[in-house]
């Protein structure tokens, strides 16, 4: 098996390439024991080469409420009044502590997703 680590851009291309090939190999087979070491190095590759960044915690919100068929409304338990549910919504009111564990807790949305930098939490 001839098999070379993913240095470049290039080299990625190729190995992203040759998996769409493989997709449908058998696993104990050759074939896909080249499928699973290859989709193993271009997960390797793709965390130091490309990081994804962690959702804006507005839009974790806002795809959890679609994700739920959840409105304004239903978030009021966990982040107070209408009013400050729209705020936060429309970007005018950060997350506070409490928020953020409540948002959690109850829409199990990550907490590394609602929280993106210290100055974005207000400790209530």
């Amino acid at each position: 098996m001839d098999i070379k680590p993913i240095k470049t851009d290039q080299d990625y291309r190729g190995a992203l390439a040759e998996v769409e090939s493989l997709m449908t190999a058998d696993a104990d087979t050759a074939e896909g024991e080249r499928l699973d070491i290859l989709t193993t190095l271009i997960e390797s590759y793709e965390q130091k080469h490309l990081p994804l960044d962690m959702p804006d915690p507005v839009e974790a919100i806002k795809f959890s409420m679609d994700q739920k068929g959840l409105t304004p409304k239903d978030l009021e338990p966990m982040i107070g009044r209408l009013n400050r549910v729209y705020e936060v919504l429309n970007h005018t009111r950060p997350l506070t502590l409490r928020m953020i564990r409540n948002l959690h807790r109850n829409l199990g949305i990550p907490a590394e997703s609602l929280i993106r930098a210290p100055s974005d939490i207000h400790v209530a």
